[in-house]
């Protein structure tokens, strides 16, 4: 038996979005580290992380999806283990669930390869297709939106040391907004299945923590968009826009005929980034909720921008049931 045994294969497939004919989703193949998220110990926690960022991709690999018709579509990984595929199909909304997801597997295109490979060989994937039924769609940044994390913290120590040493079970979600994003899912009529998107400065690296965070805290499923690790070492020039605004951009580009209603919190540029989108896309968002954070200069910056702002309606909300009660009286929500 060799000294050091080869770790066995996987594929991640985040949880991505499309259209009726348009399928689109991404993922990652990647050695399995055996990240346990049931470790609560302190020790244990800082071995998951490094296992996050210390991944070991599947590089020039190729991998075949298989749709629920038996329809195949052929990918190779790239240089870190990432594919994306994009690709015309028609009628794949005759594939979906009641609440827009198709259901389809991807796996290792050569079977035969010397390692073993997890799950038999077969990941699933998900891509959500909104309901004909959608009124609009929601699109939430995570960090102190819906998640404490600590991002306006000095240094963003509480950032670094939730990250590393707090359990995704043990994270807290912002009181009462599950309720209001589950209430925004169910729309006016309660049968709506409004699509949600989360959208994240973090890595792909924080995925699973992420969607496990999302479903412990009941929040509505919905397609999570990180960004690579590379990305956010890279330096960017002066004009470039965030990758949380290029996400959000192409999401009202894919769904021409949706409306959005945008929600972030005080603490970073989710203000600024949410009202250049309204000024570039006028009439396609509804409502901006903004979490309110306890740090007095922020909030003093934020109100001052949003002074007599009137391209949407705005709302800086220092508790869920305030942006509940307005998206009921804008009708919203039932």
């Amino acid at each position: 038996m060799p000294f050091f045994k080869k770790d066995s294969l996987q594929i991640i497939v985040f949880q991505s979005y499309g259209t009726n004919n348009h399928f689109y989703t991404r993922g990652r193949a990647l050695e399995d580290e055996n990240i346990n998220l049931e470790r609560k110990n302190i020790l244990g926690l800082l071995i998951n992380s490094w296992k996050r960022f210390e991944s070991d991709e599947i590089k020039n690999t190729a991998l075949t999806i298989t749709l629920p018709n038996n329809f195949k579509i052929e990918t190779v990984t790239d240089n870190d283990g990432y594919f994306i595929v994009d690709e015309k199909i028609e009628n794949l909304h005759t594939l979906t669930n009641s609440e827009g997801w198709l259901n389809f597997e991807i796996s290792f295109s050569n079977a035969n390869v010397s390692r073993k490979i997890n799950n038999g060989n077969r990941f699933p994937g998900e891509l959500l297709i909104p309901s004909e039924n959608s009124d609009f769609g929601i699109i939430s940044d995570i960090d102190d939106t819906i998640l404490h994390t600590g991002v306006i913290s000095k240094l963003k120590w509480r950032v670094l040391l939730n990250t590393f040493f707090v359990s995704p079970f043990k994270r807290k979600a912002l009181v009462g907004s599950s309720d209001f994003y589950s209430l925004l899912h169910l729309g006016k009529s309660g049968k709506n299945a409004n699509p949600l998107y989360y959208v994240s400065h973090s890595p792909w690296n924080l995925y699973r923590y992420l969607e496990l965070f999302l479903k412990e805290n009941k929040f509505p499923k919905g397609a999570i968009l990180l960004r690579s690790f590379n990305t956010i070492l890279k330096k960017k020039s002066l004009d470039e826009k965030p990758q949380k605004q290029k996400e959000i951009i192409n999401i009202l580009k894919t769904y021409q005929d949706l409306s959005f209603i945008l929600i972030g919190d005080a603490g970073e540029y989710d203000a600024d980034i949410y009202m250049e989108i309204t000024k570039k896309y006028p009439n396609r968002i509804k409502a901006i909720y903004l979490r309110s954070v306890l740090h007095s200069k922020k909030m003093e910056r934020i109100e001052t921008l949003i002074k007599d702002y009137s391209d949407t309606k705005f709302l800086i909300v220092n508790a869920s049931k305030e942006a509940i009660a307005h998206a009921k009286e804008n009708g919203f929500i039932a």
